[in-house]
């Protein structure tokens, strides 16, 4: 075994590497290699590489002439996906799968992602105590009486893990020997003072006291420190701490695009060829054909595609928050347009530049309009169908599929026929459509965060 391991795919990864802080242009056709996710489906991570190198060939080709070492598939997979899915490429097999190189064993690939998002969430929490750390001693400091602590995160924080993976290895190009999930989680903590701020404000609150000798009561006021913290988000990271150039941060996108794809992680919620198109107003549209009547909202309509969410679109990026204005309206007896959930959702740090939005956008949102929220599985069908049939709605984050090339949010309303009723976003003919269980259910993205990807509302 280790002899295997010093020769055959050991040179190639060795080429490769030595390639790519020279030809990580290669990468930058990160729009067009998107045949990684179908190719991973049906063939592995070669798979993926033959896909990429088909649909983006018109990219490659140049590059593929400069640098003929590229024709090894392995070497291109290699310049298509931030290295430390592999370890940094230590060695050519995994000790999860010795039997299978890295670059074709999804159980490796997996685990090594596994570990990546329990590492970056562990680093978070580190964050967290830091900042209430920090919060602690400036109120110590203080003249304030008493404190109260506003934190958003604190039932479910925040982040793209593919981004700071992206971003970690951007910075890396010129360093890539010394790739590695180890030293990504010591350069995070060098910087986790950047992951969360706090603002601070004062108020003047009245408290009653009563007097424990005679019972008098009497009013006083008492001086209160009210913190609000906040997720900075990766953006701010990839200055603070990774100081990506401008072509890095490029580098970075094109990573975090193909990462997520591959993956099948929903989160890239981006609409294919969006350039500021609309629809007409769609006006008033309300379904009546399931248990619940549902307000319709289309992100594309012209009365919202083009307002700001975050420095995105709503068009573009906003399937997230439609998705929770039709549940929020149809539910919590007002209306909320998605303009309005777009902008809630910035304010209070849901939205990730470039992405669309953190899945924890939905339990929050939900617990924000009183109402009530669960996660959901797969391997829960019934769980959905009695939901659904019982008057609630359910959002899903999807993956590659019918609903999507990447991922998006939609609703699922109801069962007629036996099969589901949806609110698509983006589609308001998708959303007059019946549509299997089975293909809601494989379709679903299959690492999703904040108790995803189904969560049941109402």
């Amino acid at each position: 075994m280790e002899e295997r391991q010093k020769n055959g795919l050991d040179e190639a990864l060795e080429t490769g590497a030595s390639a790519a802080h020279l030809a990580r242009g290669a990468v930058k056709a990160g729009k067009a290699v998107s045949g990684a996710a179908k190719g991973a489906a049906v063939g592995g991570p070669y798979g993926a590489a033959a896909g990429a190198l088909w649909e983006g060939r018109k990219f490659v080709g140049k590059f593929l002439a400069a640098a003929a070492v590229l024709l090894l598939l392995p070497v291109l997979f290699v310049l298509m996906l931030p290295g430390l899915l592999f370890d940094g490429f230590s060695s050519a097999f995994s000790p999860s799968d010795t039997e299978n190189p890295i670059l074709n064993s999804e159980t490796a690939i997996v685990e090594n992602a596994n570990t990546i998002t329990f590492t970056i969430s562990s680093i978070l929490g580190e964050g967290m105590e830091d900042v209430m750390e920090r919060i602690g001693r400036d109120f110590a400091a203080s003249d304030g009486d008493e404190m109260e602590v506003i934190n958003p995160y604190e039932a479910s924080p925040v982040y793209n893990a593919n981004l700071f993976v992206s971003q970690y290895c951007a910075a890396k190009d010129k360093e890539f020997e010394d790739i590695s999930i180890s030293d990504m989680a010591a350069v995070m903590r060098r910087g986790k003072l950047h992951l969360y701020s706090y603002r601070r404000t004062e108020e003047m609150r009245e408290k009653t006291v009563e007097d424990p000798e005679t019972g008098e009561e009497t009013t006083i006021s008492e001086k209160w420190m009210v913190y609000t913290i906040s997720y900075n988000g990766e953006d701010y990271f990839a200055d603070q701490v990774f100081s990506l150039t401008e072509e890095q941060r490029e580098l970075a996108a094109d990573y975090a695009q193909n990462l997520s794809l591959f993956l099948g992680d929903g989160l890239l919620q981006n609409l294919e060829n969006w350039e500021g198109n609309s629809i007409p107003s769609l006006g008033d549209v309300r379904f009546t054909d399931g248990s619940t009547e549902v307000v319709y909202f289309n992100q594309l309509d012209e009365r919202y595609a083009g307002k700001p969410y975050g420095t995105d679109h709503i068009g573009g990026y906003g399937c997230g928050p439609t998705s929770m204005a039709i549940v929020v309206s149809s539910l919590a007896g007002e209306t909320v347009d998605p303009e309005r959930m777009a902008r809630w959702a910035y304010e209070n740090g849901y939205w990730c530049k470039g992405s669309g939005s953190y899945h924890a956008l939905i339990p929050g949102a939900a617990a924000n309009w009183g109402l009530a929220v669960s996660g959901c599985t797969p391997s829960e069908p019934q769980r959905l169908l009695d939901a659904l049939a019982d008057g609630k709605l359910v959002v899903a984050i999807m993956s590659k599929g019918h609903f999507t090339s990447g991922g998006h949010f939609i609703v699922l309303r109801g069962v007629k026929d036996g099969k589901i009723l949806v609110a698509d976003p983006a589609s308001y003919k998708r959303s007059g459509q019946l549509w299997d269980l089975s293909i809601i259910l494989n379709e679903a993205s299959r690492r999703a965060g904040a108790g995803g990807p189904f969560w049941i509302i109402g």
